[in-house]
C-alpha cells in the first residue's frame, strides 16, 4: 500500500490527528497517509468488520457538477461514463467508470444526485486527471467545481449506524447507495450510505475546517477505532472490489472486469459513451478474459503479477492478493481467459517461482453486509 513519491507529499485535514493517534504514515497517491496504528491491520480489519472503523479518505477527489442553462447535469455526465446518470433521483448514488475510446477504464467513481447537481468522487491519484477529462467533455453543459479541499470520513462496520445516529437520527434510516445533506456536530455535510469494504456504513464529506473535530467526535465513542490504509486493502480485497490501477485500469474494460452490472441497461444498448463499440461487442459475444476470484492452498500469498497457468500454460495473471482475517486464509483475485474462468477450474499460482495449486471461486469471499432497508 506505500509507493515512491514524487515531490513534496500533500496532507488531510486529519495530518496532525494521525500523527497524535501514532499512526505509521506512508506515501500514497501523492499524500502522506496512515498505513497502520499501533494496534496493527489484523486488529484493525477485526474491528471494522464486528464493530465500526473510521478511515480517512480525504485525498480523494471530490467534484461538484451544476448545470447550465438548457442542460442538464446527468445527460452531460453520461457522455464520460456507460451508467445510468439520467436515472438517479434525487437523494440515489451510482457507481460508474470513465471509459476511453478503446473501452478501457481511466477511472471508477461514484456520483450521487443531490436534485440540483450531482457530486463526484474519484480515486486520489487520477482526480487531477479525471478534473481535466471533466474539464474538456462537460464545461459546455456544466459549472465545474473542484472540491479538493473538503474532508472525507468513511465510518464502517456493523455498529456504524447507531454511532452516527446519535449524532444525525436521519442516518439511521437511510439505505444503501442513497445521500443526504446532514447537519454533524453544527457542520453541513454530505452523507452517503456506501463505502469500500463490502459493509454497511457511511461516506461523510466534511467542510475541510470540521473534518478534524467530527473525526474525534467518532472516536469519542468506545465503538470506532482509526483505521489504515492497510485493513481497507484487506476489507475491500474479501469484499472482491476492484483497486484502481491494479484490479482495473485503460487496459481492462467494465465486462472484463465483471463490472456490467454498473451498466444500465438501456445504455447497453443505446450506448453515447466513450468504448461504447466495443463494450457493446464484449457484451454480445463475450470478452477475451475475466476477472476471477482464487483461493490458493496453503498459506502462500500470491501478490500482484503472480502468474495464473493450468498444465504449465499462462491463462492470466493475479491483480490483487493477500491474507484474508476474516477467513484465516489466503485470496487473491486476477484475470483469466474466458474458456478458463469456470468457478472450481484448479490452477497454480506462481509466487516466488514455485507453483502454488488454486481454485477459481465466485466473489465476494466475504459477504457484502450492506443496509437495504
Amino acid at each position: 500500500m506505500t509507493e515512491a513519491s514524487a515531490g513534496p507529499l500533500k496532507r488531510t485535514p486529519l495530518h496532525a490527528l494521525h500523527k497524535e493517534l501514532g499512526a505509521r504514515l506512508v506515501p500514497f497517491a501523492g499524500y502522506e497517509m496512515p498505513v497502520q496504528y499501533p494496534t496493527g491491520i489484523l486488529v484493525e480489519h477485526a474491528q471494522t468488520r464486528n464493530s465500526c472503523g473510521l478511515f480517512d479518505v480525504s485525498h480523494m477527489g471530490q467534484v461538484r457538477l451544476t448545470a447550465k442553462p438548457g442542460h442538464t447535469a446527468a445527460a452531460a455526465l453520461e457522455t464520460l461514463v456507460p451508467g445510468d446518470i439520467a436515472g438517479l433521483a434525487p437523494g440515489q448514488q451510482r457507481y460508474t467508470q470513465f471509459t476511453n475510446d478503446s473501452g478501457g477504464i481511466l477511472d471508477d467513481l461514484m456520483v450521487t444526485s443531490t436534485g440540483d447537481h450531482l457530486l463526484v468522487v474519484v480515486n486520489a491519484a487520477c482526480k487531477d486527471a479525471d478534473l481535466a477529462h471533466m474539464q474538456a467533455g462537460l464545461s459546455a453543459a456544466c459549472e465545474i467545481e473542484p472540491m479538493f479541499s473538503r474532508g472525507l470520513l468513511a465510518l464502517q462496520g456493523p455498529l456504524a449506524s447507531s454511532v452516527l445516529s446519535r449524532l444525525v437520527p436521519q442516518a439511521a434510516s437511510m439505505k444503501f447507495m442513497t445521500g443526504a445533506y446532514l447537519l454533524i456536530d453544527g457542520a453541513r455535510c454530505y452523507v452517503t450510505r456506501s463505502g469500500y469494504t463490502g459493509g454497511d456504513g457511511y461516506e461523510i464529506s466534511t467542510p475541510a475546517d470540521a473534518t478534524d473535530p467530527i473525526a474525534r467526535k467518532l472516536l469519542s465513542y468506545a465503538e470506532v477505532k482509526p483505521i489504515g490504509l492497510g485493513a481497507r486493502d484487506s476489507l475491500r480485497l474479501e469484499a472482491g472490489l476492484c483497486l484502481y490501477g491494479h484490479d482495473i485500469d485503460t487496459t481492462t474494460t467494465p465486462v472484463e472486469a465483471v463490472l456490467l452490472w454498473s451498466i444500465g441497461k438501456e445504455r447497453r444498448v443505446k450506448g453515447g459513451f466513450p468504448g461504447a463499440s466495443v463494450i457493446q461487442k464484449q457484451i454480445a459475444e463475450g470478452a477475451p478474459r475475466r476477472r476471477v476470484g482464487l483461493l490458493p492452498d496453503g498459506k502462500a500469498i500470491a501478490r500482484e503479477g503472480a502468474g495464473i497457468v493450468i498444465a504449465g500454460k499462462s491463462v492470466g495473471t493475479v491483480t490483487s492478493g493477500g491474507f484474508s482475517p476474516t477467513l484465516g486464509r489466503a485470496i487473491a483475485m486476477g484475470y483469466v481467459e474466458r474458456s478458463q474462468s469456470a468457478n472450481g477450474t484448479k490452477v497454480e499460482l506462481v509466487v516466488r517461482g514455485k507453483p502454488v495449486p488454486a481454485e477459481i471461486v465466485p466473489m465476494p469471499f466475504v459477504k457484502h453486509a450492506y443496509y437495504r432497508g
